[in-house]
């Protein structure tokens, strides 16, 4: 293992002031929703761009985001990152314009393709503020951060719902265009100047990601549990449309978007738990998130009413962000310099971890109803709830 040491002066001293917290924060969550708002649109734009390419658009859009976790958020260790934030949030604009002037499905998929790509200047600005902040505040300052990539995620597709009924399709993408162009000027004057971690080259940086990877077992730990907690959390999301719409309760897609809100709600606790990560470590938020995940489930699972959703969805959703933050805070503090790298695999684990979660919800509500649904998510929970304890009796360190 030869991680290599950071470039001369590339610590920061901690500058996160409220304000650019804020800041951080909201340009994560500005970024990120682009890659939500083609969802509620595809039938719309599937009536004005037939073809069988244009179906495929919002999973371009997430292929894409993918490829920039790979190919870019590393990048962030070896370039300046305010600079290659700023030029992430052209980069979306220019997307953006392409998609509402795509003439055809394969133009809007190509479109969409640069969109996923160029939102990861989310996963820029999180690394970012982690360098940024004083080590005993930095659980408070990356939930805070962190919490604007979520609101991104939440809100994206009940706006861009509501945009494309009453304005159409074009119209919400146009709209995003000067949205990411104030996130390029927000970042422009609000970011610090900053020295590169590294002086490796790229395909050093790239392959350096297999060392950090053997490296590090806390690493390891919080990928694998954010893989289970992340795959948990979009269960829910992926079939609730689906089983507000049975019978037993009978409601359309507008009250799925109205969901978004009551998770937005539910990050208020984020902040606190962050602030308790840097007290008291991480292992006691990630430990009550998933135990407070899994028995969200079962609540959802037995009393699966309206307001057994409302009361379930509040909780997961604050429990799942809390664990998910500590274990940043944990994936941020084994290695300084590889920063955005640790970030690559982190959010690369969560995200598979997602993918796999949705399709195995899929599959359960298909067979097995809300109960089987259910069972899923409060199995996902557990699993990561004895990873954690069989990690703690083998004594590894995740305070």
């Amino acid at each position: 293992m030869t991680i290599q040491p950071p470039a001369p002066g590339a610590r920061h001293t901690p500058v996160m002031s409220m304000g650019l917290t804020i800041a951080m924060s909201a340009a994560t969550g500005l970024a990120v929703a682009n890659n939500y708002y083609n969802q509620p649109l595809i039938g719309l734009i599937t009536r004005e761009l037939p073809g069988p390419v244009t179906a495929y658009v919002p999973t371009a859009t997430q292929f894409g985001y993918a490829v920039g976790l790979v190919l870019l958020v590393p990048l962030g260790d070896m370039v300046e990152r305010r600079l290659l934030t700023i030029g992430q949030f052209l980069l979306l604009a220019l997307a953006l314009a392409g998609a509402a002037l795509a003439p055809d499905g394969p133009s809007l998929v190509a479109a969409s393709l640069l969109i996923g790509l160029a939102a990861t200047a989310a996963q820029q600005i999180l690394p970012f503020a982690a360098n940024l902040a004083a080590p005993e505040k930095r659980g408070a300052i990356v939930s805070i951060v962190a919490s604007g990539a979520m609101a991104g995620v939440l809100l994206s597709r009940t706006i861009a719902g509501f945009v494309g009924a009453h304005y159409g399709w074009r119209t919400m993408f146009w709209a995003a265009v000067p949205v990411a162009l104030a996130g390029a000027l927000l970042m422009a004057t609000t970011l610090p100047r900053n020295r590169p971690e590294t002086d490796m080259s790229y395909r050093r940086l790239m392959a350096s990601l297999i060392e950090l990877w053997r490296a590090y077992p806390a690493l390891r730990l919080a990928s694998a549990t954010q893989f289970l907690m992340f795959a948990c959390f979009m269960a829910f999301w992926t079939t609730m449309a689906l089983h507000l719409q049975e019978p037993a309760i009978g409601l359309g897609p507008e009250a799925a978007g109205t969901f978004g809100l009551i998770g937005v709600v539910g990050m208020i606790t984020v902040p606190i738990l962050g602030r308790v990560v840097d007290r008291y470590g991480a292992f006691p938020v990630v430990i009550g998130g998933t135990l407070v995940s899994m028995g969200a489930w079962i609540v959802m699972g037995v009393w699966s009413t309206l307001a057994g959703l409302i009361a379930g969805v509040f909780v997961l959703d604050g429990a799942a962000r809390g664990a998910m933050t500590a274990n940043q805070v944990v994936v941020f503090a084994q290695d300084a310099s590889a920063r955005s790298r640790l970030n690559t695999i982190f959010v690369g684990a969560m995200y598979a971890g997602g993918a796999i979660g949705s399709a195995l919800a899929a599959l359960a509500l298909r067979h097995g109803g809300w109960s089987g649904v259910s069972a899923l998510g409060a199995g996902l929970a557990g699993a990561s709830t004895l990873l954690h304890v069989a990690a703690r009796r083998r004594g590894l360190d995740y305070a």
